[in-house]
């Protein structure tokens, strides 16, 4: 467990938090007036390795070499020339701040840190973070790395826990959920709609699916994971009479085909680290999967009679309806999908490049 405090005066910013892996949704952008829940769990904290936030330089301006040397093999918009390492925190976690008056700018709805830090250490003043609460972005507070130290709050060394453990008491990620959106001429409200988590999820293992598929065509599991993926996949990948094989994979899974050329694995929530198979090392390609969605898709939740509670007996049973379908194919976060196949070796051949440069039309199209 660590304590964030200020770099300028020692002040505690943060209750005691203890790390865990970077969602893959934290970037996330999510349609438009949409309200978006807090980011990271109470009492957790992540990091973002890559540089994030203002300054931005447009891809004109940087180099192509020095873009590699950060791991970026495909044009972008933009490069944040920010600090890496930036901490993200649940704002709820956050002590003796206050926010910058001047720093206080946001697209539509609430603040989007777009002017730098708007946060100032309460006893010192110093700028320390940037509070996000703008529709459409998930609700967080960033932690400025070159603001803030971090302290160790015991000496006990935490052990993450195992696969087995995981998929035991892990929380699975449900595919569809309700979308809360801004008041209107109506009011606030809702609507079903497939998961905001599950699109980001979807837009990265999508962009390693390309990246693994080599020009081919490729097929997934039947289900859930055939409505997810083989609708992007058909349009993005060419035909042909033999496709490589992607499956589910992971701990508590019978042994993967040995003919799978390309496995769905999930990620480990608290260290990040990609699940792989025991034993011999194995030529398939891993795609990671958040392990929440990962969890769903391996071992579905049947919509079952559940012990009911308030006035009802004991023992009897009641059977809730399912929760509403969405009205809309499924469609993988274009943004989540760009960022990830810029990072990847494999974006350098020109049929993925093309991918990236008619992602525009690909987005119209709906296939993001």
């Amino acid at each position: 467990m660590f304590v964030f405090v200020c770099a300028g005066c020692d002040a505690e910013l943060t209750t005691p938090l203890s790390r865990v892996a970077l969602p893959v949704h934290a970037h996330q952008k999510y349609g438009n007036g949409i309200q978006l829940p807090v980011l990271m769990e109470p009492g957790t904290f992540a990091v973002e390795p890559e540089p994030w936030g203002p300054p931005w330089r447009t891809w004109e301006k940087v180099d192509p070499d020095e873009a590699a040397a950060r791991g970026i093999y495909a044009p972008l918009y933009a490069l944040s020339d920010g600090e890496p390492g930036a901490i993200v925190v649940a704002p709820g976690d956050t002590r003796g701040t206050r926010l910058i008056p001047d720093k206080c700018g946001g697209y539509c709805c609430g603040l989007d840190g777009a002017d730098g830090p708007n946060l100032a250490c309460e006893a010192c003043g110093l700028p320390v973070a940037s509070r996000i609460d703008d529709c459409s972005l998930w609700q967080a507070v960033w932690l400025a790395p070159n603001a803030v130290h971090r302290l160790p709050v015991d000496d006990a060394a935490a052990t993450p826990l195992s696969w087995t453990e995981l998929t035991a008491t892990g929380k699975s990620t449900p595919p569809f959920e309700p979308i809360a959106t801004w008041g209107g001429l109506l009011g606030t409200g809702h609507f079903w709609s497939w998961s905001p988590q599950w699109e980001a999820a979807a837009g990265q293992a999508l962009a390693h699916l390309l990246a693994a598929s080599q020009g081919g065509p490729v097929t997934v599991p039947a289900g859930l994971t055939e409505d997810v993926f083989q609708r992007a996949l058909d349009t993005l990948l060419p035909a042909g009479p033999v496709a490589r094989r992607a499956v589910l994979a992971g701990p508590e899974r019978p042994a993967p085909d040995t003919h799978a050329g390309i496995l769905l694995v999930p990620t480990h929530p608290h260290t990040g680290k990609v699940w792989a198979p025991p034993g011999a090392a194995t030529s398939a390609y891993l795609v990671p999967l958040p392990f929440g969605v990962w969890l769903w898709l391996a071992f579905p939740t049947p919509h079952l009679p559940i012990p009911a509670s308030g006035t009802m007996p004991d023992g009897v049973l009641r059977d809730d309806p399912p929760a509403p379908s969405p009205h809309r194919l499924f469609q993988a976060d274009p943004r989540t999908f760009q960022h990830t196949l810029a990072r990847l070796p494999a974006v350098r051949s020109p049929w993925l490049r093309d991918t990236l440069a008619n992602l525009t039309q690909h987005t119209r199209a709906r296939i993001f």
